[in-house]
């Protein structure tokens, strides 16, 4: 197995990219035959209600996260939520899933997306290299 600091936590629903604001968080690789990983996701309490519908429902969650750095391109996941703990002010909530295969990477998703907004020579060059370091959720990533 392998473990990595969980950066951000999107979920994606209704077309909808929902930022999950992390308190702390861990992703696991357990390197098992069904290539499974685990998320751990310790956040607002807010997010109760929602996990636990998820649970409750047995529903699967599409999520996007980033991994180790926050200039990590966003990886997506096909989850379920296996359990919810809450705390005073928080939840601790553990997804597992499988890692979403995408045709697509980042920088190719990120160029058309540019280029669908009319953009071209110096400018569309300035703003890819921004985007590339900041590396802003895109539309065009959701339906994926």
């Amino acid at each position: 197995m392998k473990t990595f600091k969980l950066v951000s936590l999107h979920i994606v629903r209704e077309n909808k990219i929902e930022d999950i604001p992390l308190e702390d968080g861990l992703i696991i690789n357990k390197e098992d035959e069904n290539n499974t990983w685990l998320i751990e996701a310790y956040t607002d309490k807010s997010f109760l209600d929602l996990f636990q519908k998820a649970i409750d429902q047995d529903s699967e969650l599409l999520v996007q996260v980033v991994i180790t750095k926050k200039e990590n391109d966003p990886a997506p996941f096909r989850v379920k939520a296996k359990s919810l703990h809450a705390f005073d002010q928080n939840i601790s909530v553990l997804l597992e899933g499988f890692l979403k295969r995408t045709r697509s990477n980042y920088s190719e998703l990120l160029l058309d997306d540019l280029l669908q907004k009319g953009l071209s020579g110096d400018a569309l060059m300035e703003e890819f290299k921004m985007k590339m370091q900041t590396k802003p959720k895109l539309a065009s990533m959701k339906e994926q």
